[in-house]
């Protein structure tokens, strides 16, 4: 199915002029069949995954219906946690860069409620928040909703998992009869169409139907890094790696741009493909890719839907797709007619929960590798040089210069020390002097925070569940839910995995608090735990 194109909608200008910003060409399914209805007046219900795009979906038309002259809350969207609150109002920001009227404020607990108070005043016209503080601005009377046109429940499985039927209810309630309502959900349990039910009008239901993953024989693999590392690492793979054809995928166009030109500033044969190439220029950079005057192809998830080439060895994702099933599909450009391929994410910050995301639904395993070193590429070179000494000695062919040699070895030179000297002649010229030094890796350090394991002086003995724990971490602290790692329970203590740059908050807060009643004590977890 042909995907829609934001251009063939009708939004305001500045709606395109952002969304451009953002690179996107092309609509996400969820997006294709929300925007037109939302846009409408229509209330839907819509099944989907968080990484299709659906905050988009909702997001542009509420940005499109709020009046920005009327300083007045006209939108709210309601999320489980506060980072899904500061990430959705964040995407809206984006998406009303250019009406400067549209002002978004997201409003959740362990942030100063007066901060927030100050903020409601000045007035503004998109809120999202999560239930609870949502309430209490309420019943302070500082958001008042008589005004709204848009309600919005992000993840409402989540929400209704976690406790929130009740705080949801009351919200709607407060709210005036002729408003749109929108309900987004991984998935659909009867609880939830049934509260739908009481709340909607006639809603459009729109299902994302996602497709299976379907290339078993590619490699996957991630590397975490800091965002100025990017280049710096894509080229240390490149080198080790040393594809015949690699295709690089970036989310947007003006990434590619600036990567094909930085590629080729280090002496690589590389070519830029995206929408907004002619389609003459599009056959041409393909042409050369495919006849191998370029290898290394970087390129848009819209540009590359008409790439059909077998020897693709590597994909490397610079930048994570925003879209489950674009990570689908770039992957499978590689492991064609039979063949093996490999897939490379970079990493950067919270994108390893959306590897997560991606790892569960492609029911596959991403693995985590460290960054690469000077010394790794240096290692790679001098096996390569080995490879092609030994296929030349096999060779033959080697009568002119062994004349030269001879002339070094009748004036008593080694053929040990000749070969020596060879070698460090050649290597000093090898692709190390376009590469720089990564003060994180090259000196010994890791660059990226790993996992940290903090110990919990609470199990089962006393009717402490995975949730209990995980329920104090998200109400102590702002750790990101998704972050949390495995939660390893005993009868009398339990170990929680937390990335290091969360360990000593969640330690610092959870030390002394109470779970179930009781009094617990957190430290990091050694071998005296055990």
């Amino acid at each position: 199915m042909r995907e829609t194109k934001f251009k063939e909608i009708n939004l305001s200008t500045e709606i395109y002029r952002a969304v451009e910003d953002m690179g996107f060409e092309e609509m996400t399914p969820i997006q294709s069949r929300a925007i037109p209805n939302l846009l409408e007046d229509k209330d839907i219900i819509g099944q989907a995954q968080t990484g299709t795009g659906k905050t988009a979906a909702f997001g542009i038309p509420m940005i499109e219906k709020c009046e920005g002259e009327d300083r007045v809350l006209q939108g709210i969207v309601l999320c489980p946690t506060r980072e899904l609150s500061i990430q959705v109002a964040e995407e809206i920001k984006r998406l009303s860069k250019y009406k400067k009227d549209i002002f978004v404020l997201p409003i959740y607990g362990g942030q100063p409620i007066n901060r927030q108070i100050k903020a409601l005043k000045k007035g503004v016209q998109i809120v999202t928040g999560t239930p609870g503080r949502v309430i209490d601005h309420i019943k302070r009377k500082t958001l008042k909703l008589n005004n709204i046109k848009m309600i919005v429940l992000d993840e409402a499985d989540e929400m209704f998992d976690m406790g929130f039927r009740d705080d949801i209810a009351f919200i709607i309630d407060k709210m005036p009869r002729q408003r749109q309502t929108i309900f987004f959900s991984a998935t659909m349990p009867k609880k939830i169409v049934d509260f739908a039910k009481k709340y909607q009008n006639n809603p459009e239901i729109i299902k994302v139907v996602h497709k299976e993953l379907t290339v078993p024989r590619v490699e996957q693999y991630y590397f975490e890094l800091k965002e100025h590392m990017k280049i710096e690492i894509l080229s240390r793979l490149i080198d080790i790696y040393n594809p015949k054809l690699s295709l690089v995928f970036c989310n947007t166009k003006k990434k590619v741009d600036e990567l094909t030109i930085e590629l080729q500033g280090r002496g690589y044969f590389v070519d830029g493909l995206h929408g907004d190439l002619k389609q003459s220029q599009r056959d041409k950079v393909m042409s050369k890719f495919r006849n191998g005057n370029i290898d290394i192809l970087v390129a848009t998830d819209v540009a590359a839907r008409g790439i059909d080439v077998d020897d693709v060895d590597i994909v490397f994702n610079y930048d994570v797709p925003q879209d489950n099933e674009y990570y689908v599909h770039r992957i499978g450009r590689t492991a064609r007619a039979g063949r093996e391929g490999m897939a490379i994410n970079l990493v950067v910050g919270r994108e390893r929960y959306r590897i997560k995301d991606i790892e569960k639904y492609t029911k596959t395993k991403i693995r985590r590798k460290d960054l690469p070193t000077l010394k790794d590429i240096k290692d790679r070179q001098s096996d390569i040089l080995l490879e092609n000494i030994k296929e030349e000695i096999d060779r033959g062919q080697l009568g002119k210069y062994e004349k030269i040699l001879n002339v070094l070895l009748e004036q008593d030179y080694s053929s040990f020390d000749i070969a020596a000297a060879l070698l460090k002649s050649y290597l000093k010229n090898d692709r190390l002097d376009k590469h720089n030094k990564l003060d994180a890796i090259d000196y010994g350090g890791t660059g990226i925070n790993a996992m940290t394991r903090i110990y919990i002086n609470v199990g089962k003995r006393k009717g402490v569940r995975p949730r209990h724990i995980l329920g104090a971490i998200m109400g102590e602290t702002n750790i990101p839910r998704k972050a949390v790692g495995d939660i390893d329970m005993y009868d009398k203590f339990t170990f929680v995995e937390v990335p290091d740059e969360y360990s000593n908050k969640v330690i610092k807060k959870l030390n002394g608090k109470r779970i179930k009643g009781v009094k617990i004590k957190v430290e990091l977890a050694n071998k005296k735990n055990i």
